[in-house]
């Protein structure tokens, strides 16, 4: 049951973590804050990967081609994923579109059952089932009738972007699990962290390299506003390393689902700071999400 801790801490950095970028975009943009979240987060994956090593006993175990494989395709997801996201939010009716790339929970499954042979049981199933539509209810999708909005722009461009967004996340996380097993024995720890430094590298490269091309003031921005983005990225690296950590313990679609928790902090915060009240519909959603959380967190 480590896993269940360690989902729940990645969930709670992640929202700290999107809150700090979410500062930045002002000042660097969408795409710099995003390369952020790489550049900063690498020194400190590295030092965990360092202290995990020393820790564990555990010497750094062979890397092999299907290893870097798992880890290219999880990071270049990864991205595409932020970078379809973007899109949806530069659509008329982004709405749709976001509501629509909170499928990447039942995308995971698919992708899960396909690449990895990892099966969900019917409590597993219904965990996913449940989360999911408490997303969709939270989504800003037509706020009256958000099931009703969902199904009349199924067929628009941007319902396709959002399904596109979510379906590479989904990969992203099934690829960055394949990642850790396919590393020789280790310690679960080892091979997240592992995992994770290789990933920040090629992120790193892929979209460090594709902005100094395309618009290098943006990284000269990032590389200048290194103190305020050091937080963001320290955040970064603690949320990947508890995901991936997570990753190597438990199939994909378990923690995706269970870290969905993170919507939960994210209105607990916004209740706190802005004391607003949850309508019906919010209210719904969240206990939908509570079940999804407490079903998952016991299938097998």
């Amino acid at each position: 049951m480590t896993w269940i801790p360690i989902t729940i801490f990645a969930a709670l950095a992640q929202t700290i973590r999107n809150a700090a970028q979410r500062s930045l975009v002002g000042e660097l943009g969408t795409l710099g804050a995003t390369l952020v979240r790489f550049v900063y987060g690498w020194p400190f994956a590295a030092a965990w990967l360092a202290l995990v090593v020393v820790v564990t006993g555990h010497a750094l175990p062979a890397i092999g081609p299907a290893f870097i494989a798992w880890t290219a395709v999880g990071s270049v997801s990864q991205i595409a994923g932020t970078a379809l996201l973007l899109r949806v939010m530069e659509a008329r009716n982004f709405a749709v579109g976001v509501a629509y790339s909170k499928t990447d929970v039942i995308q995971t499954a698919v992708f899960s059952a396909l690449l990895l042979a990892d099966r969900l049981s019917l409590q597993g199933a219904l965990a996913v089932a449940c989360a999911t539509l408490g997303v969709v209810l939270l989504a800003p999708a037509g706020s009256d009738r958000p099931l009703r909005t969902l199904v009349a722009g199924f067929a628009s461009r941007t319902a396709a972007l959002g399904i596109g967004c979510g379906a590479c996340m989904a990969l992203a996380s099934v690829a960055f699990r394949g990642a850790t097993h396919a590393l020789p024995a280790s310690s679960y720890l080892v091979a997240a962290a592992l995992t994770l430094v290789w990933a920040l590298t090629l992120q790193t490269l892929i979209l460090g390299g594709w902005l100094w091309v395309r618009d290098r003031a943006i990284v000269h921005k990032t590389l200048a506003a290194w103190r305020p983005s050091l937080f963001a990225g320290f955040m970064g690296a603690a949320a990947s390393a508890g995901w991936f950590s997570a990753f190597a313990i438990k199939p994909a679609t378990h923690v995706r689902t269970l870290g969905l928790v993170e919507i939960v902090f994210s209105y607990a915060v916004s209740r706190r700071f802005f004391r607003e009240d949850l309508n019906g519909r919010e209210l719904v959603a969240l206990v939908l999400l509570g079940a999804g959380a407490a079903l998952i967190t016991t299938a097998n």
